[in-house]
């Protein structure tokens, strides 16, 4: 199977921007279809890439955005880029050049035809090359594909949906795994993999995307990590039957997110009792504690941090999520529990510190320069103390910077991080005013490091290289220009905190 067999196909109607003839006749191993702004840990070797061009954006940015793109799909061995012109009425030249300059082929997709029927197209050819080696079966089989459907009529979940759609094949090793590296299910032959291993897991095997409305950081991926041991149009079928069950689910998941919104809403406007437990129980959790607030300046990506703590239960709305932190707090969020061992550990650690450790996974989903941070407020026994987490939260999220990106109120245990989280304008404000007109000067610099020596003559005029009566000199400047008496504790601290600020 190569790109030329495909341009070749009148039925689909593709057009070649790009691409010299020596590069078309590779073969092709399989299709990939993304809109990742960096989508190479999720492409192998002689894929094809089909991609509607959604991270593509005009300005002054769009030539490196899309270098960067085409960069990855050339160094992850992509045979070519198949881009949809539907999106925006054609291939932007920034993508042309790209793909000339890296020496990927470049083919048009026009807005009639589906990326499902390219990918058809693809697994087709190669179905008709494998088909002609009698030892091997190379599609689902009809029972197995109708017990398929009876399930997802059913609404059978994404782990028993996997290990009926893989038992046919034996003991097969498979995955579905979101982009964020979280296992959304696994066969039963298939071992746990954490979630920095699972986020790589697609440089080696073979994957497929799962074509769903997803955001980039739960972008699901059929994972197998022996290439030879399925079929490639068997994992194409049944990466299809997760695309039907996603969109399925996707009207669940929306009255699911408005049922966190609405509670969210509740909680911010002190809510009677009465009203949060009949918002808590529409949520999907117990009306009785312990709860705890979480916030973040992107709800996907929150949501998919939180699907990440194995048997969690949580109602998220836009940026925010209650999350129950009760005795049985059962699977009602994650994949499949994997047993008690697990489930005792996530209760036992710090909510903070367990984010903090997947919330990498999530920057790297990222487009780049995105502001993703999390706040942690602390937990209630009660849902009457909800929104005292929820403020604790939302002032958490204000105090995390890019250093410390996911930040716990409890962290807040100096007066410096309880400033951080402050609004700026309001630090701003205080500063400025506290230390009057001082500047940036010597006077300011005395200031600083006669508090850096707990207010200490000697060690101030050694530090700066002048005589005490310098010293003294300059700080009777600061406490006039300020207002303060620095013999005072409460004085010395306003001046501390104004410089922080």
């Amino acid at each position: 199977m190569h790109v030329l067999d495909l341009l070749q196909s009148d039925n689909l109607g593709l057009t070649l921007l790009w691409g010299e003839q020596s590069l078309l006749g590779q073969e092709v191993s399989g299709v990939t279809a993304t809109d990742l702004e960096d989508p190479g840990r999720f492409l192998g070797p002689g894929e094809l890439v089909l991609s509607g061009l959604v991270w593509w954006r005009p300005g002054a940015s769009a030539a490196a955005r899309t270098d960067r793109f085409v960069a990855a799909l050339a160094d992850a061995g992509a045979r070519a880029l198949l881009a949809g012109e539907e999106t925006h009425g054609g291939v932007p030249e920034e993508v042309v050049a790209a793909c000339r300059a890296h020496r990927v082929p470049l083919v048009a997709v026009p807005a009639r035809t589906s990326f499902r029927a390219v990918t058809e197209a693809v697994y087709l050819r190669q179905w008709g090359d494998l088909s002609r080696r009698p030892t091997r079966h190379f599609a689902l089989p009809e029972n197995v594909r109708s017990e398929l459907s009876r399930l997802l009529e059913g609404g059978a979940g994404p782990a028993e949906l996997l290990d009926r759609a893989c038992a046919h094949l034996g003991r097969l090793p498979c995955y579905l795994l979101t982009a964020s590296g979280r296992t959304v299910a696994r066969t039963p032959s298939a071992p746990a993999i954490p979630a920095q291993r699972a986020a790589s897991a697609a440089k080696g095997g073979v994957s497929l995307g799962v074509e769903a409305e997803s955001s980039p950081y739960d972008a699901w991926l059929l994972h197998v990590p022996d290439a030879d041991a399925a079929p490639p149009r068997v994992l194409h079928e049944i990466a299809e039957v997760f695309a039907q069950y996603r969109d399925g689910t996707a009207r669940r998941e929306a009255a699911r997110r408005a049922a966190g919104r609405d509670l969210l809403a509740l909680v911010a406007a002190e809510a009677e009792p009465d009203l949060l437990g009949a918002a808590l129980q529409a949520a999907g959790l117990p009306a009785g504690g312990p709860y705890r607030v979480v916030t973040a300046t992107d709800g996907d990506a929150l949501a998919e941090a939180l699907g990440h703590l194995e048997g969690a239960r949580w109602a998220a709305g836009p940026g925010g999520a209650v999350l129950y932190e009760g005795p049985d707090g059962g699977d009602a969020n994650g994949p499949d529990a994997t047993g008690a061992a697990a489930a005792g550990e996530a209760a036992t650690a710090d909510l903070a510190d367990r984010l903090r450790a997947v919330w990498p996974l999530l920057q790297a989903c990222a487009e780049p320069g995105a502001d993703l941070r999390l706040g942690v407020g602390a937990r209630t026994a009660s849902a009457e103390g909800l929104r005292a987490s929820l403020c604790q939260a939302r002032f958490a999220l204000t105090a995390a910077d890019e250093a410390v990106a996911v930040r716990g109120v409890e962290q807040l245990d100096t007066l410096a991080e309880l400033l951080s989280g402050v609004p700026p304008e309001v630090r701003g404000v205080y500063g400025t005013r506290t230390l009057g007109s001082l500047g940036d000067g010597m006077l300011r610099e005395t200031l600083e490091v006669f508090l850096a020596n707990n207010c200490s003559w000697t060690r101030t005029a050694e530090a700066l290289h002048l005589h005490v009566n310098t010293v003294h000199y300059r700080i009777e400047r600061v406490e006039a220009l300020t207002g303060r008496d620095l013999s005072r504790l409460d004085h010395k601290m306003d001046l501390y905190a104004a410089l922080r600020c």
